[in-house]
């Protein structure tokens, strides 16, 4: 009879602990379920992009932080930053780098947050495109028709080699073609001329940031 008790007792101890540790589990993987949906997601919902401009940045430098004396590689060419000119238009800021290579070809890098970072080349028109003024709503060259996109007038600082004035003031016209190339005009100070410039949209992976000596890869400009 005492051996009869005991084995009931024993089997109902082992059902016991065998439903606790079927509860253990389900507890365990409901907080792993738990803690996985919190870590994957944004306050706003969507995923989590694991190659955020951030880790890019760290991998490729960042355009943000430009400064004379960097080198930027653009499609396998290299460039020196000859100056930079940084802009500001009530609370929207932008930077616009002087670059010039080996071959003396002479662009300008603009780097803009709206919130993404744009990344746009210019280059300056040519002699015969010097006749053209901004204002209109559209402007047709070589076939392309760009259309006003922003103006305004905005307040500058250089620094480097800029062939400007440390400060003061420019106004612009931006315009944009359907495939997305740029046309600008930038009147600087009270000269009354214009400068005109075509822009190409860059891909962030063709941007390489070299920050000049003594500077670490990913620190750049204090």
């Amino acid at each position: 009879m005492m051996n009869g008790t005991i084995a009931y007792l024993v089997t109902g101890l082992g059902c016991l602990i065998a439903t606790a540790g079927v509860v253990v589990a389900a507890i365990a993987v409901w907080q792993t379920r738990t803690r996985t949906g919190g870590s994957r997601k944004r306050p706003g919902g969507g995923p989590v992009d694991p190659f955020h401009t951030g880790d890019t940045d760290a991998l490729r430098g960042d355009p943000r932080r430009l400064g004379p004396g960097d080198i930027v590689e653009i499609r396998a060419q290299s460039y020196a930053v000859r100056g930079s000119l940084h802009f500001a238009e009530g609370s929207w800021t932008w930077s616009e780098h002087f670059l010039d290579d080996a071959r003396g070809d002479k662009l300008w890098l603009s780097v803009e947050s709206d919130p993404d970072l744009e990344l746009v080349l210019w280059r300056a028109a040519g002699p015969d495109l010097q006749h053209l003024q901004p204002g209109p709503p559209a402007v047709d060259v070589a076939g392309r028709r760009y259309r006003l996109d922003e103006s305004g007038q905005a307040r500058f600082t250089s620094v480097g080699a800029t062939g400007l004035t440390p400060s003061g003031f420019v106004r612009y016209f931006d315009y944009t073609a359907p495939d997305n190339a740029r046309l600008s005009f930038e009147g600087f100070g009270d000269s009354g001329r214009w400068e005109v410039g075509f822009g190409e949209v860059l891909h962030r992976a063709e941007v390489m940031i070299y920050p000049s000596a003594g500077e670490a890869p990913t620190a750049g400009k204090a």
